[in-house]
């Protein structure tokens, strides 16, 4: 929300290089990430911001180095890697007269018995199996060991769908693992959801089919957004601010539209409906700032006058919000009730008002149909 009447609305050292074609940046550089991505990478790499640009820096300087190699080394290169977060890049080769075109470029050299385009065969014949893969949850080149690895519940399951694939057995290994996959780019409502290049973050309000609604005031139609885990997730569809407050984007085939909404305590809600609550009733909301909280319903058809214009049809609530939560759900039970607006400026630190638009009449303006559980 916006600050109106509506809400406030691993290792660390540079890559050693000694040629002149030196990889290396000082680690007070301008940043090459994304202040998003630098600030993950402190939280997760356990780096400071001045490690975390450097590394950023120095990892892209060697990813320019490495394609200008990969150009010349040509059918004998056999990729590359930082080993066990050594900052010095690694290009793998199976010409040994080719070492010192890698060496001169001012990275570390080594000879392996595959290619990279023998790897890549090799995973084409097990891709062309897949049909076989009981028991099997992946494949993958592993450049450090320079082969292939399938990973299964049990390596009898892993080595059965090899022979059955018809690939090199000498040329695959098999990781065991029980960990089933699934896809990690859910669209769920209250979840975050960025745009303006990360700049504006809003809240998912419920997710219907082929994308999610939220507040027409997160952004206008034709803006680019990004998932709470800053993967693209499609583009705003439909706006309408001020007069309504709602809107909807069109997410692309990276994400799934689940009927749940993040309860942010580890749960989710289960979304069966949108039949709409009477005054007086509980009624909670879900957002990326303040997560789950609890009011009851205190007026509908409220009119409200923002800075940037008057919203009618919305509905008036105790229940408080905050920055961010903007377009996040509001359910009473598992009835989808509507997606927040704005309110009191004091946000959760007083007693709330705070308002959604209800979620039925912008389901009928956009001819949308809600995901249900």
């Amino acid at each position: 929300m916006k600050p109106t009447t509506a809400l406030r609305c691993a290792g660390t050292a540079l890559l050693a290089i000694t040629s002149a074609a030196a990889l290396t940046m000082p680690a007070t550089a301008s940043p090459v990430a994304s202040p998003q991505m630098l600030t993950a990478m402190q939280r997760d790499l356990g780096l400071t911001a001045e490690q975390a640009n450097a590394r950023a820096a120095n990892e892209m300087k060697a990813a320019e180095v490495d394609a200008q190699l990969r150009g010349l080394l040509g059918a004998s290169y056999a990729g590359s890697h930082f080993a066990n977060g050594n900052p010095e890049l690694i290009v793998s080769v199976t010409d040994a007269s080719r070492v010192g075109t890698i060496r001169a470029a001012g990275v570390e050299a080594r000879v392996v018995a595959r290619s990279s385009a023998q790897l890549d065969a090799i995973m084409s014949t097990l891709d062309a199996a897949d049909k076989q893969a009981k028991g099997v949850s992946g494949w993958f080149v592993d450049t450090v060991n320079n082969r292939v690895v399938v990973t299964a519940r049990t390596v009898a399951d892993g080595e059965r769908f090899i022979k059955a694939s018809g690939a090199d057995p000498a040329a695959v290994a098999v990781e065991q693992s029980d960990v089933e996959m699934r896809t990690l780019h859910d669209t769920r409502g209250g979840d975050a959801y960025h745009l303006m290049f990360g700049l504006a973050r809003c809240s998912i309000g419920f997710s219907v089919q082929g994308g999610f609604v939220t507040a027409g005031h997160c952004g206008p139609a034709g803006e680019a957004t990004w998932g709470h885990n800053m993967v693209a997730s499609g583009t705003v569809r439909g706006s309408s601010f001020p007069g309504n407050d709602y809107g909807w984007v069109g997410t692309n085939s990276n994400w799934v539209s689940r009927g749940v909404v993040n309860r942010y305590n580890g749960g989710t809600v289960a979304v069966k409906g949108s039949t709409e609550a009477a005054v007086g009733a509980s009624v909670c909301r879900s957002g990326s700032t303040t997560g789950w909280r609890c009011g009851v319903i205190q007026a509908k058809n409220q009119t409200v006058v923002y800075q940037q214009g008057t919203v009618k049809g919305m509905t008036k609530t105790n229940a408080c919000a905050e920055g961010g939560d903007s377009g996040g759900s509001w359910l009473a039970g598992n009835q989808a009730q509507g997606v927040t607006s704005g309110g009191s400026v004091e946000g959760c630190k007083a007693p709330a008002t705070t308002f959604f638009f209800p979620v039925n009449p912008i389901l009928k303006a956009y001819g949308l149909r809600l995901v249900t559980s």
